[in-house]
């Protein structure tokens, strides 16, 4: 009797599993592609090729207890771990803890999503993080590994506001921040360079108005400050006309990037509470950017935000969704191949598969 209870009792337990196993198998299949990885929640993956491997810069999210609202609260990172992998579908390493928030002489709360660079024999990488006045700064680190540790600056750089860091560095030597996001990035609460505390939290208002345009800013030789003022990076419709606040699905809201291809400049974004991955393409770092369309349709999760990278001739753009929580604030890093066509226009990439 008992050793029938025991075959039942598998019988039952192996009718569970195969019955959740398959229950995961459909769901993992609605994916494009599968999390990096599954340890750590991450977010808004920066990926460079340092001496041919891939690293990624994400943000490192974490379910801090912090009460959700409209400005992102819930969004209250700590610090970076860094990845890499020899190539795409290669083994994932995290290397750890490579900067902390207390470790920051300056800052007070949210570390946002990070960008890193390479020059002078330095690796730098580019945080934003509010101050303890609650205000987004950008900050910069630096080490002699790709993968940490780094040592923060003593003072964010100055001039610098809002959050997405994004650091372009051109053929010539010149390098270029652009950065930028509405809503909880704050960049609705600048205007002529002053910060307003009592400003709109997002950008009603002003529909029919040119929209928030990102910024850039040229980066100094040590790649420790800006050389020169911040300017506007300027989109324009196909018309030559500006993109307006109204237009949810072209224009900006956060998560600047730019790659170069074929000689034109290609700088894409997120239109943030839409969700597209757009882009639009331009004939130097500056601009202005003709709108193009989109290359990646909504992810699954409130947010998106993405890079863009060439590794062995081919090309990548890597991703986040919530594949692993279901839930806004705790997503996971995915990538996949991307595909510039022969008239320099990019593949639409559809991150849900139907």
């Amino acid at each position: 009797m008992n050793r029938l209870k025991q075959h039942a009792a598998l019988a039952i337990t192996i009718a569970m599993f195969t019955t959740s196993a398959c229950q995961q198998s459909r769901e993992a299949s609605k994916f494009l592609s599968e999390p990096l990885i599954s340890k750590i929640y991450t977010a808004d993956p920066s990926a460079h090729v340092f001496d041919g491997k891939i690293y990624i810069y994400p943000s490192h999210d974490i379910d801090a207890g912090t009460p959700e609202n409209d400005e992102g609260a819930h969004f209250d990172m700590r610090d970076y771990h860094i990845l890499s992998m020899d190539s795409v579908n290669g083994k994932v390493t995290d290397h750890g803890v490579a900067l902390s928030i207390k470790d920051i002489p300056w800052a007070g709360r949210q570390l946002w999503a990070p960008d890193a660079a390479f020059k002078n024999g330095i690796y730098y990488l580019y945080f934003p993080v509010k101050d303890k006045q609650d205000v987004f700064r950008m900050g910069v680190a630096t080490s002699t590994k790709p993968e940490g540790p780094f040592k923060a600056e003593p003072k964010p750089i100055e001039g610098s506001y809002s959050i997405d860091p994004a650091v372009f560095s051109d053929a010539d030597g010149n390098s270029y921040m652009y950065f930028g996001g509405i809503w909880g990035g704050q960049l609705q609460r600048w205007n002529n360079g002053k910060y307003d505390h009592n400003g709109s939290k997002t950008d009603s208002g002003k529909e029919n108005e040119p929209a928030l345009a990102p910024k850039v800013a040229k980066m100094s030789a040590d790649m420790l400050s800006f050389d020169g003022a911040v300017k506007d990076v300027v989109i324009l419709d196909k018309e030559g006309k500006p993109l307006l606040t109204k237009d949810h699905d072209r224009r900006f809201f956060e998560a600047a990037w730019m790659h170069k291809y074929n000689g034109k400049y290609y700088f894409s974004y997120s239109t943030g509470d839409t969700h597209y991955l757009a882009y639009a393409i331009g004939d130097n770092p500056y601009g202005p950017f003709t709108y193009q369309g989109t290359f990646m349709d909504p992810v699954q999760g409130w947010t998106t935000h993405h890079s863009i990278v060439e590794q062995k001739g081919k090309w990548y753009v890597f991703y986040h969704d919530t594949q692993l929580s279901n839930k806004t604030h705790l997503r996971n890093v995915k990538v996949t191949e991307l595909t510039h066509n022969p008239d320099g226009t990019i593949s639409l990439i559809k991150p849900i598969l139907k």
